[in-house]
């Protein structure tokens, strides 16, 4: 069997196959409230017949001034929970795991009301300045991804990613181009970890399932955060208990960066193979033959599929027929799946 199509656990949890749906932000949310829509019914059930083994929501803002935009996800309420659970039930009646990313948007968010990052650079020039936060801010934020996986948990989620990538919140704190911070959470790499640190360990207090945690491992800047920096923090997380790395780049800042197959798997690779702690790859993967690659490799342990989703929610059973591999399909599909 090919290693794509072969089961695999992380921590507690056994996913069907090592295909991940990878969150992207859809920006659907009505009336600005936060909450689950017939859309995101649509769109993510339809991955799960696909018989994609992880779905992955988009970024969920865990506080309304942490979106990205007014329709984002949200799940700073209680009432934000229900609709969820119904998408959750419906992801498992065909087989599927389903992960929440926890997120907070920092100086990237476009709002109308205040933002908030560890300095008050803005992103660019067109961009609104964000406030400086304050200690009780950071407080707050953290206390906010806590009650958020609270939340999480109660809507049947199988495992949380904190998004500490793209430039936003949590990765503005750990860059030293958007932290410019002299306290304990600013300077040296170990201070501008804290932030996560104390977000890994507050949403551990209320959730023992699998973590996971996006990071930006290349800031393609030479200011940025070095690989040396990367590992570390990758090191970092993995004595805080993180069970899987989610390797991305880029968006802490504008920066030209070079696009093409899997140009992101280098620096997945070597935070796997020089920190010892599951990756997953992410990046232009767009057939099954590459991600299959990847995996025999062990370049990674997972292949979070993103654009090629939004092509075809069946890419699964594409990747099983490049593999001549044969999978279950749902009862309704049979007759055009064999």
């Amino acid at each position: 069997m090919s290693k794509l199509f072969t089961p695999v656990t992380i921590q507690n949890l056994t996913l069907k196959n090592r295909i991940a749906m990878s969150p992207m932000c859809m920006y659907s949310c009505e009336d600005e409230d936060g909450k689950i829509t017939d859309f995101h019914m649509s769109h993510y059930v339809s991955r799960a017949v696909g018989q994609v083994g992880l779905i992955m929501t988009e970024a969920t803002a865990v506080l309304p001034e942490g979106r990205i935009s007014p329709q984002d996800l949200g799940l700073w309420d209680d009432g934000q929970i229900s609709g969820l659970s119904v998408l959750n039930e419906q992801l498992h009646s065909y087989g599927a795991k389903t992960g929440i990313q926890l997120a907070h948007a920092g100086r990237k968010a476009v709002l109308d009301e205040d933002i908030f990052a560890p300095s008050a650079i803005p992103f660019d020039k067109d961009a609104k300045k964000p406030n400086e936060m304050t200690e009780a801010d950071i407080r707050k934020t953290i206390a906010a991804f806590g009650k958020s996986a609270s939340r999480a948990k109660q809507a049947d989620f199988d495992l949380i990613e904190i998004h500490a990538a793209h430039g936003y919140l949590i990765n503005e704190f750990l860059s030293p181009l958007s932290n410019k911070r002299s306290d304990m959470y600013g300077g040296n790499a170990e201070n501008r970890y804290r932030f996560l640190k104390e977000i890994i360990q507050t949403v551990k207090k209320v959730w023992d399932g699998p973590l996971f945690v996006r990071i930006s491992a290349d800031e393609y800047h030479q200011d940025g955060n070095s690989q040396e920096d990367m590992i570390y923090f990758a090191k970092e997380m993995k004595k805080d208990g993180v069970h899987l790395i989610d390797c991305s780049s880029g968006g802490v800042v504008h920066a030209k960066i070079a696009v093409f197959p899997g140009y992101q798997v280098r620096r997945c690779e070597q935070i796997k193979h020089e920190t010892d702690i599951p990756t997953g790859a992410v990046g232009l993967i767009t057939n099954g033959l590459q991600a299959e690659e990847i995996l025999q490799n062990e370049r990674a342990d997972l292949v979070f599929v993103g654009r090629a989703l939004l092509k075809n929610p069946y890419w699964a059973k594409a990747a099983a027929d490049e593999l001549q591999e044969e999978i279950t399909a749902p009862r309704q599909y049979e007759r055009g799946w064999k």
